[in-house]
């Protein structure tokens, strides 16, 4: 009986290293630029997007043809992403909310809260940087 659960102990030790390594892998730092695409009733539009990931705290920028240039704010939770652009579209004020996850350090995938204008959908693949020039 006590050498069960000795040899419990050490199983669930055991576990508990491996999962504290893991989820030191699956750590993945957004910071730079990305090239999303978004899916919408009103059709397809490519915006970039480039972040700056501090911790948890995410900060950034937002640029698209439809809202223009725009900050946005929000966090990185293991695979969870989820941040939000304010801006003006029309004289109204409005705020995009994305909500995705992570499928690997490349890229990401989720859904976007439109404010009332309608379901969205989006994908985004972290760009190359660009080679610096001699």
């Amino acid at each position: 009986m006590i050498r069960n659960i000795c040899i419990l102990g050490v199983i669930a030790a055991g576990l508990s290293c491996v999962q504290a390594v893991a989820g030191q892998a699956e750590k993945i730092d957004v910071t730079g630029t990305w090239a999303f695409t978004v899916m919408s009733d009103a059709g397809v539009g490519t915006p970039t997007v480039t972040f700056k990931q501090e911790g948890e705290k995410l900060t950034g920028h937002y640029s698209s043809m439809l809202v223009g240039e725009a900050d946005l704010k929000g966090t990185v939770k293991g695979q969870a992403i989820e941040f939000t652009v304010s801006t003006d579209v029309g004289g109204t004020a409005i705020e995009f909310k994305f909500t995705g996850t992570l499928e690997n350090k490349d890229s990401v995938k989720g859904k976007l809260d439109t404010g009332g204008l309608g379901e969205a959908t989006f994908t985004g693949k972290r760009k190359e940087p660009e080679a610096k020039k001699p």
